[in-house]
């Protein structure tokens, strides 16, 4: 009876599952062969070894989960109205969550500080609550509750404060023989071909409804949950690392003349008044010299000049669309120009290396400078969609550049601060711009003359100061106390 089961288990069952164990196999084959496709990539040249390459796909999934919501809020507060109801809606999204992110986001670096083991738990900490709070906001697109406003401010709080601490770990994570301008062009590789993904998937979830892409970022940010626990515990220490300073006296960094023995053997002062030890450095980046004070500065009117081209094209784009177009093929346009511009960017950025950051950010700089003149001049499809090209290419290359310049000049004592602090600066800067771009009317020359005087305001004050630092090489050595 046995024997007989068996013969009907080979004759009748065995090939059924050899041919579903075989099916298995081709559905997943795909899948799987991406995914390692995926892995000897972002674990190339020793990242996997020392866990930037988890870094990579962590943040690869933090684009894919951001880019769901974004996709989400634009057709809800943007496409699905008309042109003067949503610039209105808009401005009311702006002021409920830029203006109030204006004022957390200076406490956002400070306070990532005071917890610099537990970076990972941060992470997932960021991760978690926005994947709670895409659930919250797929209730509110549905039905228009003003939740959705504070869920947002959330996201755009969680988003920023995984960006800090993302910058933070890059240095605990570089390979050997790879430059931090390198390792963060890899990282943010990662995370534009990630959204360049998921934008279409987003995209189709929502012609299946409203909430679509918004379960969808769910899921990817309980994903990325876990991921952020699958980092090297190394991420977690914070050996040797210090506050940086932005703006503190250097009385306050100088220690005070100590009593010194006279002739006769008694001690005496060099300064009137009772010897008294110095104060406590307060918080800021003054140590972290010229170079990057301007570089800092560059960087951030670039910044705004992104803010303020998102959120301006869009509405006169949407009204006055490039010649021959369509509105939504003009917007498409515009942004396919200004992404691809980034990722050529970062992959330049990669392949230069750390050759002269403070010469690649002035002609950067003036590059943007100057098509932005010639389009405000001579308004045409061309030089629109140009602008959004070498804008999102300058950003990416002067953002690395920045990078290089902090790994460079700041102490490494105090790097991780230092990276912290500069990402607030820079998400400031991008609220300001959008908050212009949102206020002005729409005529095209008016506009994108505003835009060169802010890029162009940006090279002028930073220009000298960058290249008098070329010149003169890194600074020496500061103490720090």
């Amino acid at each position: 009876m046995a024997a007989a089961r068996s013969s009907d288990a080979e004759g009748g069952w065995g090939p059924g599952r050899r041919a579903a164990r075989a099916l298995g196999r081709a559905v997943r084959l795909p899948f799987t062969a991406a995914a390692r496709t995926v892995r000897r990539a972002t674990h190339a040249h020793g990242a996997g070894e020392s866990g930037l390459g988890k870094l990579i796909e962590l943040h690869a999934v933090n684009g894919a989960g951001d880019v769901m919501i974004t996709v989400a809020l634009a057709s809800t507060v943007f496409f699905s109205v008309p042109t003067d109801e949503a610039r209105g809606r808009v401005a009311l999204y702006l002021a409920i969550t830029m203006a109030p992110f204006t004022l957390l986001a200076p406490v956002i670096g400070p306070l990532l500080d005071r917890v610099p083991h537990g970076r990972r738990a941060a992470m997932a900490t960021a991760m978690l609550a926005r994947a709670a709070l895409a659930l919250l906001l797929s209730g509110a697109v549905a039905t228009g509750g003003l939740e959705l406003y504070p869920a947002a401010l959330g996201v755009l709080v969680a988003s920023k404060a995984y960006g800090v601490v993302r910058s933070a770990v890059v240095p605990r994570l570089l390979p050997p023989a790879f430059s931090l301008v390198k390792a963060n062009s890899r990282v943010t590789l990662g995370g534009l071909l990630a959204t360049g993904v998921a934008a279409p998937i987003g995209a189709g979830l929502h012609l299946l409804g409203v909430r679509g892409p918004l379960i969808g970022a769910f899921l990817i940010f309980v994903a990325g949950t876990v991921l952020s626990f699958q980092l090297p515990p190394k991420v977690d220490s914070a050996k040797g690392e210090s506050r940086a300073l932005l703006a503190a006296d250097e009385d306050h960094i100088r220690p005070r003349p100590r009593p010194h023995p006279d002739d006769s053997g008694s001690t005496s002062r060099r300064s009137a008044g009772p010897f008294r030890p110095a104060r406590a450095p307060k918080p800021g980046l003054r140590t972290v010299g010229p170079a990057v004070t301007h570089a800092l500065a560059a960087n951030a009117a670039l910044r705004g000049l992104s803010g303020f081209l998102i959120f301006f094209l869009a509405f006169l784009l949407r009204v006055h669309p490039l010649a021959g177009q369509s509105a939504a093929v003009s917007l498409g346009m515009v942004g396919v120009a200004a992404g691809a511009g980034n990722a050529l960017g970062t992959a330049v950025g990669a392949w230069l290396k750390a050759r002269a950051p403070e010469v690649i950010i002035v002609t950067v700089v003036a590059v943007v400078a100057g098509i932005a003149v010639l389009a405000a001049l001579f308004f045409s499809t061309a030089l629109v969609a140009g602008l959004a090209a070498v804008a999102g290419l300058a950003q990416a290359l002067a953002k690395l550049s920045l990078d290089a310049l902090i790994q460079r000049d700041v102490p490494e004592m105090v790097r991780t601060s230092a990276f912290a602090r500069s990402e607030t600066l820079l998400q400031m800067s991008w609220v300001v711009g959008g908050g212009i771009g949102i206020a002005l009317p729409l005529n095209g020359t008016l506009g994108l003359s505003v835009a060169a005087a802010i890029v162009g305001t940006g090279w002028l004050t930073t220009v000298r100061g960058l290249l008098k630092a070329a010149r003169h090489g890194p600074p020496s050595k500061r103490r720090v106390v």
